[in-house]
């Protein structure tokens, strides 16, 4: 709690890395609810601009080696939930 947290992904990819390539991070609140889309890269970051992790989100990967890791600034418990990374690199999937 009030730590900067880092979310950690990295994937391999049997095609070639290029602006096509998207990341998407999602989050469902430990209570259960709906899953709701957090962050978006694709080329730049575009963190969410609504819901309770507006302004708290930071890219912190690098998609040339593999790393589509995100920070979370001030973390609080009722942040505890399930955060899935979504990684495509057409046209591997």
């Amino acid at each position: 709690v009030g730590e900067q947290v880092s979310l950690k992904c990295s994937f391999k990819s049997s095609s070639p890395i290029t602006e096509s390539l998207t990341v998407d991070w999602t989050y469902r609140p430990l209570t259960g609810g709906q899953m709701e889309t957090i962050f978006h890269y694709q080329s730049v970051p575009y963190p969410t601009t609504v819901g309770k992790f507006k302004d708290r989100i930071s890219w912190v990967g690098n998609v040339a080696k593999g790393d589509a890791s995100i920070a979370i600034q001030s973390p609080v418990m009722s942040d505890n939930g399930t955060f899935i990374c979504s990684v495509k690199n057409p046209p591997d999937v």
